[in-house]
């Protein structure tokens, strides 16, 4: 059952930080979407304030009498369970998953085991941990998996320190390069089929997004840098295949405990299965983003998509 919605003259009246930045290697994306996210709440009368919290004291929230929260960090830190817990020890409203589902969402390897564990389908997989990684790993990884597989570290986005790799070789470069980023990578069985996404918003799966790139799989610089990356929506789908894609999206964010809005990502497989890939408790919200695309073509304009959110942030967070 879907909470009730915060009345938006309510939220007018209090004071309301928009959190962005952070140290994270996800800062330089955090810092557009904070800086959207406040200028959309200032063309629609909030009384608002940007505050960029790398080497920011928390308690200056207090000392600055905010009264709620709209967090736009990405990463760690910020979208992790750190800054929910810290909210939540000051007693300041946010936006968002609490603590649990942020921090859970934010682990690829234990959403992967919540999918599994509940019966959603997902990828076959598998876990390398640094201090246990040796010379007879990617072989041993390969054997399991077939002979390509994506890496991924499992607590960075935006496809940071992830690559393919087709043989030994190419998975022992892909894993020392991760371990910069995690002690903890997951591997994944390649999927060829296309990519989509699915935004949720309170109880509500909007419509989906089908990614097409020239990129072999849609990395850093397909996001957030290339020309040539296409994002369909309508997604394409027969109606009825889209609402089970939206549904399956909906398990998943409710399986790892995301609450408020986020989004899911999904591949299909190569006989046009859906996989799912992670949870995203705190995706880009650039007005070019893909939640902000999601939330148009549901009639959703960008300043209606942020002043939703907040009208479901909540302070009791599960």
């Amino acid at each position: 059952m879907s909470k009730a919605l915060i009345n938006l003259e309510n939220l007018k009246q209090q004071k309301i930080a928009v959190l962005y930045g952070g140290d994270s290697a996800e800062r330089d994306v955090s810092l557009k979407s904070g800086a959207a996210v406040y200028d959309a709440l200032q063309k629609e009368r909030f009384n608002v304030v940007l505050i960029d919290t790398k080497n920011f004291d928390l308690h200056e929230l207090v000392n600055q009498n905010v009264e709620r929260v709209f967090i736009a960090l990405h990463g760690r830190g910020g979208e992790d369970g750190c800054i929910q817990g810290a909210l939540e020890y000051l007693g300041i409203p946010y936006t968002g998953s609490g603590v649990l589902g942020s921090s859970l969402s934010m682990d690829k390897v234990r959403t992967k085991q919540i999918f599994k564990a509940t019966g959603l389908p997902t990828a076959d997989f598998c876990v390398v941990n640094h201090d246990e990684y040796t010379a007879q790993t990617s072989e041993q990884v390969l054997s399991q998996l077939g002979n390509k597989v994506m890496v991924k570290p499992a607590k960075e986005g935006s496809s940071i320190g992830m690559a393919i790799a087709n043989n030994v070789a190419e998975l022992d470069a892909a894993l020392e390069n991760a371990f910069k980023y995690d002690e903890q990578i997951l591997v994944e069985a390649w999927l060829s089929g296309a990519e989509y996404t699915v935004a949720v918003l309170g109880s509500q799966a909007l419509p989906a997004i089908h990614m097409s790139t020239p990129h072999e799989f849609y990395d850093f610089d397909a996001k957030y840098q290339s020309t040539s990356t296409e994002y369909h929506c309508p997604c394409g789908l027969p109606v009825e295949q889209e609402k089970q894609l939206q549904l399956l999206a909906l398990k998943a964010f409710k399986s790892t405990g995301a609450q408020g809005w986020g989004r899911v990502d999904l591949m299909q497989d190569s006989e046009g299965h859906f996989n799912l890939l992670e949870v995203n408790t705190v995706p880009g919200m650039t007005e070019t983003s893909l939640v902000p695309k999601a939330a148009k073509a549901n009639g959703l304009s960008f300043s209606d998509l942020v002043a939703r959110i907040l009208q479901l942030s909540d302070h009791s967070k599960g």
